[in-house]
């Protein structure tokens, strides 16, 4: 990291002033919009963790697409294994990690579908290749080669010539509604700041614990 905005965001933390936040949305933003300056690639991404029909956890890097008091938006295929995975138990948790921050928060909660309405809004924002793509690809199933997804896509893309693409039925968004939120803070000799908000359930108030790192 060479950043000098990365290094006095970690500066100021030093004190651990981060633990008096009130509530972890704000703090939430404010860390994301820090990163946002220091990452060198995709400073939404995060680890999604669901459980397979086995009870076997399962993660994988999504991208956050919205964040605010209702919670953490991520879109994809529900057809996908993810997609299964949180039609038949829809609880997740997230891990977000700035490297350059050294920070990390992790996240909790049950998952809901969003309305039609915003994973429409949402969708019309992509790039028209990703539109196509969400069409073309079975995802998470068995490819035969690399030529049928091309295939796929060219025959997709002549399905729909210079007009809109609409929404595949099978592609929406999830919203987790955290019931945890916890803040981890890098420090020297591992004496690492953490602080965890958590309620019982999305409606709740929150309470806030310092831990031992």
């Amino acid at each position: 990291m060479t950043s000098s905005n990365s290094m006095e965001a970690r500066d100021s933390l030093t004190s651990g002033d981060f633990t008096a936040a009130e509530e972890p949305f704000r703090l939430f933003a404010e860390w994301l919009a820090e990163a946002e300056k220091s990452e060198p690639n995709d400073p939404n991404a995060m680890t999604l963790a669901t459980v397979d029909a086995d009870g076997l956890p399962d993660a994988r890097m999504v991208l956050l697409k919205g964040a605010d008091a209702e919670g953490f938006v991520f879109f994809t295929n529900t057809e996908s294994a993810k997609g299964r995975e949180l039609a038949a138990n829809p609880k997740a948790a997230l891990v977000f990690h700035w490297k350059s921050l050294r920070r990390q928060v992790r996240v909790r909660g049950p998952v809901e579908q969003v309305g039609d309405d915003e994973a429409d809004a949402y969708f019309a924002t992509r790039p028209r290749l990703s539109q196509i793509g969400a069409w073309a690809s079975r995802q998470s199933r068995p490819l035969e080669g690399r030529f049928a997804l091309e295939a796929a896509v060219a025959s997709t893309t002549a399905r729909y010539g210079l007009g809109t693409v609409p929404r595949p039925p099978h592609w929406t968004g999830f919203r987790v509604r955290p019931v945890a939120i916890e803040f981890w803070h890098d420090r020297p000799f591992r004496l690492h700041d953490r602080i965890v908000f958590r309620r019982p359930e999305p409606a709740a108030a929150w309470t806030r614990t310092r831990l031992y790192p």
